[in-house]
Protein backbone atom coordinates (compact mmCIF):
# COMPACT_ATOMS: atom_id res chain seq x y z
CA UNK A 1 0.00 0.00 0.00
CA UNK A 2 2.33 2.56 1.21
CA UNK A 3 4.45 1.28 -2.43
CA UNK A 4 1.66 2.38 -4.15
CA UNK A 5 0.87 5.87 -2.90
CA UNK A 6 5.04 6.37 -2.94
CA UNK A 7 4.04 5.76 -6.77
CA UNK A 8 1.83 7.92 -6.75
CA UNK A 9 3.17 10.52 -5.50
CA UNK A 10 6.09 10.02 -7.58
CA UNK A 11 3.74 9.91 -10.80
CA UNK A 12 2.17 13.29 -9.78
CA UNK A 13 6.03 15.39 -8.54
CA UNK A 14 6.95 14.13 -12.53
CA UNK A 15 3.16 15.41 -13.47
CA UNK A 16 3.86 18.62 -11.64
CA UNK A 17 7.13 19.36 -13.50
CA UNK A 18 5.96 19.27 -16.33
CA UNK A 19 3.46 21.57 -16.05
CA UNK A 20 6.11 24.11 -14.68
CA UNK A 21 8.45 23.06 -17.62
CA UNK A 22 4.95 24.08 -20.01
CA UNK A 23 4.95 27.17 -18.03
CA UNK A 24 8.18 27.78 -18.76
CA UNK A 25 8.21 27.58 -22.06
CA UNK A 26 5.20 29.68 -22.51
CA UNK A 27 6.68 32.44 -20.44
CA UNK A 28 8.60 34.21 -23.79
CA UNK A 29 5.89 36.02 -25.43
CA UNK A 30 6.08 38.86 -27.61
CA UNK A 31 3.93 40.97 -24.94
CA UNK A 32 6.22 40.28 -22.49
CA UNK A 33 9.58 40.78 -21.59
CA UNK A 34 11.99 38.73 -18.83
CA UNK A 35 14.99 40.51 -17.12
CA UNK A 36 17.23 39.16 -15.04
CA UNK A 37 20.34 39.52 -12.93
CA UNK A 38 22.29 39.09 -9.65
CA UNK A 39 19.18 41.31 -8.21
CA UNK A 40 16.93 38.74 -9.52
CA UNK A 41 14.32 39.00 -11.97
CA UNK A 42 11.31 40.94 -13.47
CA UNK A 43 8.41 40.52 -15.96
CA UNK A 44 6.93 43.48 -17.67
CA UNK A 45 3.96 43.18 -19.61
CA UNK A 46 4.66 45.12 -23.06
CA UNK A 47 3.93 47.09 -26.05
CA UNK A 48 6.20 46.66 -28.62
CA UNK A 49 6.82 49.18 -31.24
CA UNK A 50 9.07 48.19 -34.48
CA UNK A 51 8.24 50.31 -37.45
CA UNK A 52 9.15 53.62 -37.72
CA UNK A 53 5.77 55.56 -37.25
CA UNK A 54 5.21 53.23 -33.87
CA UNK A 55 9.00 53.88 -32.92
CA UNK A 56 8.58 57.79 -33.41
CA UNK A 57 4.92 57.67 -31.76
CA UNK A 58 6.84 55.80 -28.50
CA UNK A 59 4.66 56.61 -25.21
CA UNK A 60 4.12 60.46 -26.37
CA UNK A 61 0.76 62.03 -24.56
CA UNK A 62 0.38 58.96 -22.57
CA UNK A 63 -0.62 60.14 -19.05
CA UNK A 64 -0.07 56.90 -17.01
CA UNK A 65 2.13 53.76 -17.57
CA UNK A 66 1.33 50.32 -15.38
CA UNK A 67 3.92 49.77 -13.08
CA UNK A 68 4.52 46.23 -14.56
CA UNK A 69 4.04 47.32 -18.27
CA UNK A 70 6.56 48.58 -20.52
CA UNK A 71 7.18 49.54 -23.79
CA UNK A 72 9.93 47.57 -26.35
CA UNK A 73 11.49 49.82 -29.06
CA UNK A 74 12.59 46.90 -31.30
CA UNK A 75 15.11 48.09 -34.64
CA UNK A 76 15.09 45.57 -38.13
CA UNK A 77 19.13 46.11 -37.12
CA UNK A 78 21.63 46.94 -34.57
CA UNK A 79 22.00 50.82 -34.30
CA UNK A 80 23.47 53.85 -32.50
CA UNK A 81 19.88 55.06 -30.38
CA UNK A 82 19.28 58.35 -29.36
CA UNK A 83 15.66 59.28 -27.50
CA UNK A 84 14.22 62.05 -26.15
CA UNK A 85 11.19 62.53 -24.15
CA UNK A 86 9.03 65.30 -26.08
CA UNK A 87 5.57 65.20 -25.45
CA UNK A 88 6.13 62.43 -22.95
CA UNK A 89 4.52 62.87 -19.71
CA UNK A 90 5.85 60.89 -17.72
CA UNK A 91 9.22 59.65 -16.44
CA UNK A 92 10.84 56.78 -17.93
CA UNK A 93 13.73 54.24 -17.29
CA UNK A 94 15.51 53.52 -20.87
CA UNK A 95 17.00 50.24 -20.95
CA UNK A 96 19.32 49.94 -23.95
CA UNK A 97 19.85 46.48 -24.89
CA UNK A 98 22.14 44.90 -27.37
CA UNK A 99 21.64 41.93 -30.18
CA UNK A 100 22.53 38.95 -27.17
CA UNK A 101 19.70 40.72 -24.69
CA UNK A 102 22.68 42.41 -22.73
CA UNK A 103 21.70 45.62 -21.27
CA UNK A 104 24.87 47.60 -21.91
CA UNK A 105 22.76 51.50 -21.08
CA UNK A 106 20.27 52.25 -18.81
CA UNK A 107 19.14 56.10 -18.69
CA UNK A 108 17.52 56.53 -15.22
CA UNK A 109 14.66 58.98 -14.53
CA UNK A 110 14.21 60.71 -18.44
CA UNK A 111 12.29 63.69 -17.50
CA UNK A 112 8.88 64.87 -18.84
CA UNK A 113 8.85 66.60 -22.40
CA UNK A 114 12.78 67.30 -21.94
CA UNK A 115 14.17 67.26 -25.37
CA UNK A 116 17.70 67.07 -24.94
CA UNK A 117 18.63 63.84 -26.74
CA UNK A 118 19.58 60.64 -24.94
CA UNK A 119 22.11 58.29 -26.06
CA UNK A 120 22.19 54.75 -25.84
CA UNK A 121 25.16 53.83 -27.48
CA UNK A 122 26.03 52.26 -30.76
CA UNK A 123 24.63 47.78 -31.41
CA UNK A 124 21.46 48.83 -30.17
CA UNK A 125 18.74 46.66 -31.46
CA UNK A 126 16.00 47.29 -28.29
CA UNK A 127 15.32 49.72 -26.22
CA UNK A 128 12.72 49.18 -22.99
CA UNK A 129 10.55 51.85 -21.78
CA UNK A 130 9.34 51.20 -17.93
CA UNK A 131 8.22 53.88 -15.65
CA UNK A 132 11.08 55.86 -13.79
CA UNK A 133 12.61 54.35 -11.31
CA UNK A 134 11.56 51.31 -11.62
CA UNK A 135 15.12 50.13 -12.58
CA UNK A 136 16.62 51.45 -9.17
CA UNK A 137 14.12 49.71 -7.16
CA UNK A 138 14.71 46.33 -8.78
CA UNK A 139 18.33 47.01 -8.79
CA UNK A 140 18.13 46.36 -12.75
CA UNK A 141 21.63 47.14 -14.12
CA UNK A 142 24.02 47.19 -16.91
CA UNK A 143 25.04 43.59 -18.30
CA UNK A 144 21.65 42.17 -16.90
CA UNK A 145 19.61 40.21 -19.35
CA UNK A 146 16.58 40.53 -21.74
CA UNK A 147 14.92 37.95 -22.88
CA UNK A 148 12.21 38.02 -25.60
CA UNK A 149 11.20 35.94 -28.70
CA UNK A 150 12.48 38.86 -31.36
CA UNK A 151 16.04 38.21 -30.12
CA UNK A 152 17.75 35.72 -32.38
CA UNK A 153 17.83 33.02 -30.18
CA UNK A 154 20.77 31.28 -30.76
CA UNK A 155 22.91 34.40 -30.11
CA UNK A 156 20.31 35.25 -26.98
CA UNK A 157 22.48 35.26 -23.41
CA UNK A 158 19.36 33.91 -21.78
CA UNK A 159 17.22 32.09 -24.92
CA UNK A 160 13.81 31.40 -24.65
CA UNK A 161 12.91 28.44 -23.68
CA UNK A 162 12.11 25.83 -26.54
CA UNK A 163 8.96 24.96 -27.24
CA UNK A 164 7.40 21.84 -26.09
CA UNK A 165 6.80 20.09 -29.92
CA UNK A 166 10.54 20.87 -30.26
Amino acid sequence: MKARLWGRAVMAAGAMVAVFAAQAGAQCAPDRVDLRGPWGQARFSVEVVDTPATRAQGLMNRESLPRSAGMLFIYEAPTNASFWMRNTLIPLDMLFVEPDGEITHIHHNARPLDETPIPGGDNVLMVLEINGGLSQTFGIETGSTLRHPRLDQDEALWPCPPAASE
